[in-house]
Order: structure tokens, then C-alpha cells, then sequence
């Protein structure tokens, strides 16, 4: 598929056709040659023999500013070593890095030393500053005389800057024994200005699937060492190495990096009900810390014990205001009666931050206005014919702190208000309502749910739930339950949500299709038509 660019960018700015630039396998020794002025500085620590390949991991990139990028990797010659530290010794390292405006890095722009320290997994965060907006660059690291994976990224257009298209793709809940990533590989090979992850990056239950991709540690992971081990392994998964080098990546944690339905200072309802917060704050600082070491995080993400500065919001010129929300931390426990899911008192967002995005969507002059949500938003009756039943760890069992939301945005004159989430394994298109009861209620915005990367196995395209679904919430317009991810097309007149799915996960190989395009209008709250 050819997607056009923007032809009010800069005349400048690099084309880039998308072929295997990726040297996932590692750079080669004639790649060094290429490059001798890409070289740490004299280690203070001393001279360092490595004691295997240091970027088994691969390169990543994130939270992209109009004059800067994070860049990310982490030092590990054995991923899963059972001890957390990847292999390496107990020692820091210096790791160069440079970025460049080209391919081969002919035209070197930035390039510097940082300290892998052991303290952080040797992971490093690179956060460049001096760049040019709206721009493509590579970027490598060098540790010890190897040389990293060249990665690919892109900065975000300066704000304000007239744009007349942006396009970006999102995804969630990649658990490693359900299936292959195969959905990442197509995702490598798509045009994308960048990548919203919604959350579920590892699972931190134990056990093995049933397609030989058992999880490491075999049981539920509890220590910062077990954490890390557990992004070891999926990290170096080939397939989300070449996504990642591939584009920028927006990241935002849900329950399983943690644990399942967790909220606020409390573990998963069906624990002990008396269990100490404490015990459970431990247990998040460590799964915080190890999130950290391993996504392209800025500085004023890093965690500080077991809590961290996951909402933020990035603009992309005059065409996008893309709110990251944190959903699980300042959230209420989840309700055992679902009577109480209208109390004004329960929180989803929590009072700062649901005043944050409130005030930030109100002064917003973007073209489209976005939420990166990790838990569904809309309306859904689980239960066919007059009975109602519905999900607690989602919206609906914050329903008062929803309708505050969407009162909000409607009485700021929020145009073009769209949340996309993942965590459901299943697609929907829904019309967000005032009052999902009533079907004369204004819509506020949509919503696109995305089903997962590999979580659930390989799918189907609809199932007894999704009939439901679509019968009982009239508000919902289009359903799916394979495996995928989606990608956003941005224009100054409409927007279009491509759901992309693949037919199976329980080995390589899938091939890849679009099974449905959602179109909104400019001005025009809700869908305007699905192509299914």
C-alpha cells in the first residue's frame, strides 16, 4: 500500500522508502570501519571486555518532540539470565551513540557518550535536543567495539506547523505464549510518523502456551530480577525489535506489566482482600523500574519507588493533540457490586489528572483530539435481551467519572474528540454518547478499541461476545476478534482507522490484510461510515 505524504512539509525532508534497513542480526565488522570517529571515550571504570553480544536487544525510540527524540537500548549478552542483569557484570559501561541524517551516517548531526549503569540494567536514555522538526534520522550505539542495530525515527513537527496529513498506528497486549508477533513484522514495514503502544508489553503470569513459547520464569514474576528477565525475553522477539527500530514509539503501561486488574495501591479483586498496599507497592516499584529499563522513556518518566509520570501529552503541529492517560494508578478498586458504578466519589483518572486533560482538551487547537486510553470507554451490556451486565476493570465500572469526561469535552466544544485503547483482544468502532441509553443522546467523539498483537491466541472474526455486543450496544459499529493492530490516517478533512489482521499467531508466517476502515469527518462527532 502507498500512503502520500503531506506536500505542506518542508521540501527538504527525506523520502525514505521502506525497505530492510533494519540490521537486526547486528552491524557488521565492516560497518565499523565505516565509522571510526563512533567511539566511547575513555571508561573510567576501565577497559571492558564484553562477555558476548551486547545488543541482543535491539534499538528503540520514543516520545518525539518537534526538536528531539529519545533513543533507547540496553546492554544484554544473556536476556534471561536468571539473575535480571542480562549477562552483564556488575559494573557500568560508557555506550557512544550518534545520530544521523542518512542511512550510512554520512551526515552525522548529534552523536555523544552515555553511562550504562548497572543499577538500570545498563539500559541508556538518550535524550537528544538540537534537531530539526518533522524530520528523519537514524541512530546506532557502540559499546565496547560493537556496534548496535541502526534504527530509524522521526521528529515531530513543530507545533503549530500546517500539516495536511499524520499518520500513526496503535497496538497492545503481546503475550508471549499465546503467539507469534508476527503482526509487528507488517507494522516494520508500514509509513508511519509513530507508534502508540496502549499497554499489556509483557504478562507477568506464569505458565506455557501451547505453541512451545513458555514464558520465562516459568512462574508469575514478583522480584525486579524476575521483571527483568521477563522483558528479556519478549525484547528480543525479532519481530518488535524491527517495530520498534522502525518509528518513534509512545508508550504507556496497563495491569499485566504490574498485575492483572490491578488499581490505585491494591492488587488483582481475587486476592486477599486484608493484603497490605505496602506489599503491592513493592511489588509496582518493582515492575516500574524494570518498564522503565526497557521503553524509551524521557527522564521525567523514571519511576521514583512505585510511582511514575505516565499521563504527559505530545502535539504533532496543528494536526494532533495526543493525550496519554494512566488509567490504573489514581484509579478506585474495582466494584464487587456494580451498583455503585454511578457514585460521583469513585475515581478513573483521579482528580489531578482528569483536571489535567480536561483543561489541556479545552485549550486544544489541534485538528484532532486524542486519547490514548488503555481501558474501553464506551458502553458495553455483556448480557442479551433486558438484563445488563458489564465489565468493572473497564469504564463502565467508573461510569460517573466517564460521564464527567464526556460532559467535559462537550460543554469546552472538544472538536474532534477520538480515544484509542487497547486491552480488550477484540476490535470495535463505537460512537461515544452523553447517555448511552438514549439513542437521540448527542455523540461526543468515537472511540477505536484494538485488539492485540498475539493475547488470545489466534481469533476469530466474531464470536458469541461480539454478537452480543453489536446487538445489545446499537452505539457500537463494527466488531472483530482477530490479532493486528491499527493504523490512523490524519487529514485536514477526515480521519480513517485501517483495522489490519492477521489469520493466525500460533506460528510464523501470517500474512496480513486490512479487515475494515473506519471514517470520521471533520466537525462531525461519531463514525461517518464503516467499510467493513
Amino acid at each position: 500500500m502507498t500512503l502520500l505524504r503531506s506536500t505542506s512539509r518542508p521540501t527538504d525532508r527525506i523520502v525514505v522508502p521502506r525497505r530492510a534497513f533494519l540490521t537486526l542480526a547486528g552491524a557488521s565488522t565492516g560497518a565499523a570501519a565505516l565509522v571510526p570517529s563512533l567511539s566511547a571515550s575513555a571508561d573510567p571504570s576501565g577497559p571492558f571486555v564484553p562477555p558476548g553480544e551486547l545488543f541482543t536487544l535491539g534499538v528503540a525510540s520514543g516520545d518525539p518532540h518537534p526538536d528531539g527524540v529519545v533513543l533507547w537500548t540496553r546492554l544484554a549478552p544473556d536476556p534471561v539470565a536468571a539473575d535480571g542483569l542480562g549477562g552483564m557484570p556488575d559494573r557500568d559501561v560508557n555506550v557512544a551513540w550518534e545520530m544521523a541524517e542518512d542511512e550510512g551516517f554520512v551526515r552525522v548531526v548529534r552523536r555523544g557518550v552515555e553511562r550504562a549503569r548497572a543499577d538500570g540494567a545498563h539500559s541508556v536514555h538518550v535524550e537528544v535536543k538540537g534537531l530539526r522538526a518533522d524530520r528523519v534520522y537514524w541512530y546506532r550505539f557502540r559499546a565496547a567495539g560493537q556496534i548496535s542495530p541502526t534504527g530509524r525515527t522521526r521528529t515531530a513537527p513543530a507545533r503549530g506547523a500546517a500539516l495536511n496529513a499524520l499518520t500513526f498506528a496503535f497496538a497492545s497486549c503481546q503475550s508471549f505464549p499465546a503467539g507469534h508477533f508476527t503482526a509487528f513484522e507488517h507494522m516494520a514495514q508500514e509509513d508511519l510518523d509513530v507508534v502508540v503502544h496502549l499497554g499489556d508489553y509483557i504478562y507477568e503470569s506464569g505458565g506455557a502456551g501451547s505453541i512451545g513459547r513458555a514464558h520465562l520464569p516459568a512462574a508469575e514474576v514478583f522480584s525486579l530480577a524476575d521483571y527483568r528477565v521477563r522483558y528479556g525475553q519478549y525484547k528480543a522477539d525479532p519481530a518488535l525489535q524491527a517495530a520498534h527500530a522502525a518509528a518513534p514509539w509512545i508508550v504507556a503501561p496497563d495491569d499485566h506489566e504490574v498485575e492483572n486488574n490491578w488499581a490505585g495501591d491494591h492488587s488483582q479483586p481475587d486476592d486477599e482482600p486484608d493484603q497490605d498496599p505496602e506489599v503491592f507497592r513493592r511489588r509496582r516499584a518493582a515492575a516500574y523500574q524494570a518498564y522503565w529499563e526497557n521503553m524509551p522513556l524521557r527522564r521525567s518518566s523514571m519511576p521514583d519507588g512505585p510511582e511514575m509520570q505516565v499521563f504527559r501529552r505530545l502535539a504533532f503541529g496543528d494536526m494532533l493533540q495526543l493525550n496519554v492517560l494512566d488509567t490504573r494508578r489514581y484509579r478506585n478498586r474495582q466494584l464487587q457490586d456494580p451498583a455503585g458504578r454511578w457514585d460521583t466519589q469513585r475515581q478513573m483518572l483521579g482528580a489531578e489528572q482528569e483536571a489535567w486533560l480536561l483543561e489541556g482538551l479545552g485549550a486544544s487547537d489541534a485538528r484532532w483530539n486524542v486519547l490514548a486510553n488503555q481501558v474501553f470507554s464506551f458502553e458495553a451490556d455483556h448480557e442479551a435481551g433486558e438484563a445488563v451486565r458489564y465489565g468493572m476493570d473497564t469504564w463502565d465500572g467508573y461510569a460517573a467519572a466517564r460521564q464527567r469526561l464526556f460532559e467535559g469535552v462537550r460543554t469546552r466544544g472538544v472538536e474532534n474528540f477520538l480515544v484509542v485503547t487497547g486491552d480488550a483482544h477484540r476490535s470495535v468502532a463505537a460512537d461515544l454518547k452523553l447517555d448511552f441509553s438514549d439513542d437521540a443522546s448527542p455523540v461526543v467523539g468515537a472511540e477505536f478499541l484494538g485488539t492485540s498483537i498475539s493475547s488470545g491466541g489466534n481469533g476469530s472474526d466474531s464470536d458469541a461476545l461480539g454478537k452480543v455486543w453489536l446487538e445489545e450496544n446499537p452505539h457500537m459499529r463494527f466488531h472483530n476478534k482477530q490479532r493486528g493492530y491499527q493504523v490512523c490516517h490524519l487529514g485536514r478533512d477526515a480521519m480513517r482507522t485501517e483495522y489490519k489482521v492477521v489469520p493466525y499467531v500460533d506460528r510464523p508466517g501470517a500474512p496480513i490484510e486490512t479487515r475494515a476502515s473506519i471514517h470520521v469527518e471533520n466537525g462531525r462527532p461519531g463514525i461517518a461510515q464503516v467499510e467493513d
